[in-house]
């Protein structure tokens, strides 16, 4: 398994799962291939978080079109249908039409990134990704000259999502990300957790993952992708535009206005969960903010 891009953090930062591989036998396995890229982020590690199992990443969730509630996704998900599936990619793009996921997936180069996953509700965890780079389906369909942004669907079933019921938001749910957002290299197409097909509560069979955002920035159960011109509304934003900007960089010095988003909780600890200083843009400041020199990271949340 290639990796093109590396985090800070290590596999000693991610609980393995129980009855997956452990982590002597990971390590022991990389060889060559993994070898260097480890040690590069053992060497970078300098505030590694708790860890999470796969149980916490799978049942401590917000996917509103399965309920409010943490438990709900893992409790409801299973009703959604993930095979087949398919993906309209639209507008500004060179090879538009409707891919089926296994077209969408076919010859790209599968990672693993383990990254920092930072809600906007003051919680954090770290998540072991498999997917590969969305610049490079970008490439594929061609973005033609004069595209700026790129636009996200979730799909939208009232007879598999019960909270879509409910009209917590404008249904469906909508994302979108500045064009050199969407082809910076650790901007994913996630596919799976711990080398395993994604769960339907996780966001099956393809979520998008942008680190250095709010979570929910990280649009779910993609359907459509739809390269613009113009600015795309983006659900929460349309909701409460005061609360949840289009950007939504991870910005301790920027407080929601009901809580300061200056510390986090950190998942996996019970009941007494240890709180930590937020990082700027969740940690990923080398890598990210060049994206945003010049702009008033106050005003564009």
């Amino acid at each position: 398994m290639a990796h093109r891009y590396t985090s800070d953090l290590t596999r000693d930062d991610v609980t393995p799962k129980s009855l997956f591989l452990n982590r002597r036998q990971i390590m022991a396995g990389a060889g060559g291939v993994l070898g260097a890229g480890l040690i590069g982020w053992a060497a970078r590690a300098q505030d590694a978080l708790e860890p999470n199992t796969l149980e916490e990443i799978t049942t401590y969730n917000n996917y509103y079109e399965f309920g409010t509630g943490k438990s709900d996704p893992a409790r409801n998900a299973h009703m959604l249908t993930t095979s087949p599936w398919s993906i309209e990619i639209d507008g500004m793009v060179d090879n538009p039409g409707t891919w089926s996921f296994e077209q969408v997936v076919e010859g790209m180069t599968m990672e693993e990134r383990i990254y920092r996953f930072r809600c906007v509700e003051a919680w954090s965890m770290v998540i072991p990704w498999n997917g590969f780079e969305l610049a490079d389906l970008l490439a594929r369909v061609g973005v033609q000259e004069g595209a700026r942004y790129v636009a996200f669907e979730t799909a939208l079933r009232p007879e598999e999502m019960p909270g879509v019921r409910v009209p917590v938001l404008d249904w469906p749910y909508r994302e979108g990300l500045r064009l050199d957002e969407a082809m910076h290299p650790l901007t994913l197409l996630a596919t799976g957790l711990y080398g395993e097909d994604l769960p339907n509560q996780n966001g099956a069979p393809i979520r998008l993952v942008v680190p250095w955002k709010y979570g929910f920035k990280s649009i779910k159960s993609i359907v459509r992708i739809t390269l613009t011109d113009e600015e795309p509304p983006t659900s929460w934003n349309m909701s409460q535009p005061r609360e949840y900007g289009f950007y939504s960089n991870v910005n301790p010095e920027v407080s929601h206005p009901r809580w300061s988003q200056a510390s986090e909780r950190v998942i996996g600890g019970g009941l007494f969960a240890s709180r930590q200083p937020t990082l700027m843009f969740n940690g990923y400041e080398d890598e990210v903010a060049s994206l945003y020199e010049g702009m008033d990271l106050a005003e564009f949340f």
